[in-house]
């Protein structure tokens, strides 16, 4: 299975999205029943069935529209819409697709910058202790947004219910994990040069 790096030029966003994880977008029929069971769909700039029909008439500008939307990111992956669609269009995966290809191509739309932050924070933590350590993914994302003092209110609290711990708990074979990461990254890197 190719990945987003493999796109060329000339290759449409639907087609590349078709080679690279197998959703085809003409299988939507525009029938709503994605749209209509998405929780998140009043969040969206564009619903699911709206994002699709984008792709499906693939004009001049779509891709801009669609790689740069909020909605690719509001995205919470319940596969609601794919256990509704009776053409199983895997819309959890185009998401995860459009939402690596609008990271590619700098295209994030601006409401969801703090998202990519909370990723990056996310992994970061559990590359280095093996574990979620909530105290430093909280840290570490107030740094990153600079949300200094959003919820700052909560953290004694938690802290108080046994929820936050002080130092982190590493896990036994953390050689075997950052072995794990550097082959990822360094698989990335060659895929990012093809």
């Amino acid at each position: 299975m190719k990945t987003s790096s493999h796109i060329h030029a000339h290759e449409s966003l639907p087609d590349s999205l078709k080679a690279s994880v197998g959703v085809s977008v003409s299988r939507c029929y525009q029938c709503g029943k994605c749209s209509a069971g998405c929780p998140l769909a009043d969040d969206m700039d564009y619903t699911p069935s709206h994002i699709l029909r984008l792709l499906q008439l693939d004009l001049d500008g779509q891709d801009k529209t669609v790689l740069g939307s909020f909605s690719i990111w509001a995205c919470l992956a319940c596969e609601t819409c794919l256990a509704r669609c009776p053409q199983e269009v895997d819309i959890p995966r185009m998401m995860d697709f459009l939402r690596s290809e609008s990271t590619r191509r700098n295209m994030v739309n601006s409401r969801a910058r703090d998202f990519l932050k909370f990723h990056k924070t996310f992994l970061d933590s559990i590359r280095y202790t093996g574990r979620l350590y909530e105290i430093g993914l909280i840290a570490g994302y107030k740094a990153r947004t600079l949300h200094l003092f959003q919820d700052i209110l909560l953290a004694p609290r938690l802290y108080f219910l046994g929820k936050l711990k002080l130092f982190p708990h590493f896990i036994k074979n953390r050689k075997s994990l950052s072995r794990m990461y550097k082959k990822a990254l360094e698989m990335k890197g060659v895929e990012a040069a093809k």
